[in-house]
């Protein structure tokens, strides 16, 4: 059996290298390192896969999702109410920019961002919603776009770890994650689904106005050179890394459903487990169905009920198998960001889900010979 990761990059590099190498030397050859034609290439390949007007791309995921709110022209004080339960960059621009976060509980099912929850912390304040899409899989874009709509609210989708997903609405129209709201972020981090060799990200929009304003943010503020019109930010994404994305693009889907049917054969190996809770594709199936593409799997994350989630990890670890824990600690109890607003029943849901998540291994070169030596382990350990 071949060495387990957490993430296998250079297992998937192995069978596109061919691809990167000639789109790596293309702009080694034409030496375009800062918004080269690969820049460009890449951000009308990714505009014509997603369906959405505008890419733009930027320097990485947190870049990406601070120069979406600077886009919107939010103020200081401005409430935004995001997740309690996601990675900090989420929270972090809104700190930055000196809007007032707003942290809400999430679903205990698909651990994305609660509806109940965001229309119960709306206030005369509140100009925007973050969801975030977490571990690959959407949030309920339909009712959030509903609510925003109601109270005149800018929809940010913080699209990191979605990248490929499909949202389908209630009348059977289907759209990709991060082109649903008014604007969107996401991460090219090596790591994610579509991931570069360094760092990268990008902006997305339909709205041509705050295209237009955004790619100025991106480039100091500059649409003609030395003529600074907006405030600005130097965050571009070097044509190396639009070089590898570029070659990485056509295998997206693959990629995507690859870490599906590993997800589904994880859940089939724990479906009769009564101390595992497995992460579920939508809400009509229970479980991964054959048609589910909503949820694309950046990370698989079980709950585990009963049981020593940290003993389970070092257990794990010991037998040559990484996981992880995203995340341990709420945001609302992160000492940069707490606050007296807060209280703790208003956060049930995060509350348990930081004792109970592990992720396992998620990456597209799992093998079946794989997945099998950890479900036994996992369940070797549950089980006694």
């Amino acid at each position: 059996m071949n060495k387990i990761q957490m993430v296998d990059l250079k297992g998937q590099f192995d069978k596109i290298k061919d691809e990167v190498n000639a789109s790596i030397q293309e702009v080694l050859e034409t030496t375009a390192f800062i918004n080269g034609p690969k820049v460009h290439q890449f951000q009308k390949n990714l505009e014509d896969y997603l369906g959405v007007k505008h890419v733009i791309p930027c320097a990485n995921g947190t870049d990406a999702l601070q120069i979406a709110m600077m886009g919107l022209g939010l103020k200081a004080g401005d409430e935004v109410i995001t997740a309690d339960f996601t990675f900090a960059a989420t929270v972090e621009v809104i700190a930055l920019l000196h809007l007032t976060p707003v942290l809400v509980d999430v679903n205990p099912d698909d651990f994305n961002i609660s509806i109940e929850a965001i229309k119960k912390a709306i206030t005369p304040k509140t100009k925007a919603i973050v969801p975030v899409h977490l571990f690959g899989k959407c949030a309920d874009m339909e009712a959030i776009m509903d609510i925003a709509k109601e109270h005149n609210l800018y929809v940010i989708e913080d699209n990191a770890q979605a990248i490929g997903a499909n949202y389908t609405f209630k009348n059977g129209k289907k759209a990709k994650a991060g082109t649903i709201g008014h604007v969107a972020s996401t991460s090219f981090f090596p790591s994610k689904n579509l991931g570069c060799y360094g760092d990268g990200g990008a902006i997305f929009t339909n709205d041509d106005a705050l295209a237009h304003t955004i790619r100025g943010i991106v480039n100091h503020g500059m649409y003609i050179r030395y003529h600074h019109d907006v405030v600005g930010v130097n965050s571009r994404l070097d044509s190396m890394q639009a070089a590898v994305l570029d070659a990485k693009l056509p295998n997206l889907d693959t990629y995507n459903k690859a870490r599906q049917l590993a997800a589904k054969k994880y859940n089939n190996a724990f479906k009769n487990e009564k101390n595992i809770i497995t992460p579920i594709g939508n809400s009509s199936c229970n479980g991964i169905c054959d048609t589910c593409d909503c949820h694309v799997f950046h990370q698989y994350t079980l709950r585990v009920k009963g049981v020593d989630r940290d003993a389970l990890a070092s257990y794990l670890n010991d037998n040559g198998i990484p996981c992880g824990v995203y995340y341990p600690i709420p945001l609302h109890k992160q000492k940069a960001y707490l606050d007296s607003r807060y209280n703790e029943e208003d956060f049930v849901v995060t509350n348990q889900l930081v004792k109970d998540v592990i992720s396992l291994p998620m990456h597209t070169e799992l093998d079946d010979e794989q997945i099998e030596f950890i479900t036994s382990k996992v369940k070797k350990f549950i089980n006694g």
